[in-house]
């Protein structure tokens, strides 16, 4: 667990796609360097099962940092990219 677990700040934007990047990586059996924020999930092969997996594997590893940390299956239509994926997790932190 780390330093920032439980405390009031939340994860900065770096670690927020760093942790994207991470579990994208482990789904699609790539390693995070080769996984760009501006890359779109369709052009690296992720399909609607990849992403979500990718859903799944988010809210369990960032509700250390927020208890029930969530993604709402609506919102999965509006992830076209890693950048869409990293904004909407930090705009969902920001607003818990």
């Amino acid at each position: 667990m780390s330093a920032d677990a439980g405390s009031s700040t939340p994860l900065d934007r770096a670690a927020i796609l760093n942790i994207v990047k991470e579990q994208l990586a482990e789904i699609l059996e790539k390693t995070p360097s080769d996984i760009s924020e501006t890359d779109s999930f369709t052009e690296m092969g992720a399909d609607s099962l990849a992403l979500i997996e990718l859903v799944e594997a988010l809210e369990e590893k960032l509700a250390t940092y927020v208890p029930g940390f969530h993604i709402d299956d609506e919102d999965l239509e509006n992830l076209g990219c890693v950048n869409d994926a990293v904004d909407y997790v930090a705009a969902k932190l920001q607003s818990a």
